[in-house]
């Protein structure tokens, strides 16, 4: 950490009580390896509270959040309003660290704002998650946004992590992306909420064309040894019960990696062994993440399993 400048976590919380226990799990895995970073939660009264009953101490500072941002959109478009420390690490709750993060700090030191992800987007990415994709495809409907815009490329964005530590620099990328929402119906994003199990809207695809059209580039999250997070998939990641020993495998391949998406493994696997044919398509490395992320909602009960056993370990009234 920079003499005279204070690096710390920043969580989010609103809605359902279950993400302040998800918040308490995160927090403890982030005292195992860092003992000197503050940590913040941004959540509700109610929250709030829940802390207070079980006496629970992990977090630094505790702020409440304006209720017009208790949204997925509201908070990570308004991420400047919540500038707690000199440079802040905005985490979703359902992240793990996993190593000691230092490097993952003066790396992203340089950038004034920045969020995780890769230089271009997939196809999927905000469209349909289906076979009606094609049609997007085959009318250029990506190519027509990005004209429309006048952008001439669409990274990706993973918004469980934002780094910021200007906040005039986000504000600007945050205002963008609201204003590119409001237009949502001039390009071919669809709503996240005509998803099964989606009720909220994404901020992703937004940022990302704010992004691309300031100038501001995406931090990879793919990067061999170094990744600041990979995704949690059952079958690609050896742990051990409380995620104190993570290792994941991480495919060479762009495309080979991007299998892990399929729901069904025994069809990633097939997918996987018929790609092995071709030279370096599925050479892999053995990769402990910074962070673990459970995104994916089918991969999301060891995350909760954990969040209920620690939340369990903190006595009522302590």
């Amino acid at each position: 950490m920079s003499q005279g400048h204070v690096e710390g976590y920043v969580f989010p919380v609103y809605g359902d009580a279950r993400y302040v226990r998800l918040s308490v799990a995160a927090a403890v895995s982030i005292r195992r390896s860092d003992r000197r970073r503050p940590i913040a939660l941004v959540c509700e009264t109610a929250h709030r509270d829940l802390l207070a009953e079980r006496d629970i101490r992990l977090f630094d500072e505790v702020r409440l959040i304006d209720p017009d941002h208790r949204s997925i959109v509201g908070f990570k478009h308004n991420t400047h309003r919540y500038a707690i420390f000199d440079r802040n690490l905005f985490l979703d709750t359902d992240m793990l660290l996993c190593r000691q993060p230092d490097p993952l700090w003066q790396s992203l030191a340089p950038h004034p704002f920045t969020i995780t992800g890769s230089l271009k987007a997939d196809h999927f990415f905000g469209a349909p998650k289906g076979v009606m994709v094609v049609r997007d495809i085959l009318l250029g409907r990506r190519a027509r946004t990005l004209k429309r815009f006048k952008l001439t490329y669409l990274p990706r964005v993973q918004s469980g992590m934002i780094y910021m530590r200007d906040a005039e620099a986000a504000r600007e990328v945050n205002e963008r992306a609201a204003a590119y929402l409001a237009r949502q119906g001039e390009t071919h994003f669809q709503s996240r909420m005509r998803e099964s199990g989606r009720t909220l809207e994404s901020c992703e695809w937004s940022l990302a064309m704010a992004m691309s059209a300031l100038q501001v580039p995406v931090f990879p999250w793919l990067s061999g040894h170094d990744s600041p997070q990979l995704d949690f998939v059952a079958d690609l990641t050896d742990h051990d019960a409380d995620f104190t020993k993570v290792c994941c495998r991480l495919y060479s391949d762009d495309f080979t990696y991007s299998l892990r998406g399929l729901k069904n493994p025994a069809l990633r696997r097939l997918a996987i062994r018929m790609l092995s044919i071709f030279p370096g398509m599925t050479d892999h490395l053995q990769v402990t993440p910074f962070f673990l992320h459970f995104g994916w909602a089918h991969h999301k009960r060891p995350i909760y399993d954990l969040a209920d056993r620690t939340w369990s370990s903190f006595t009522p009234g302590g």
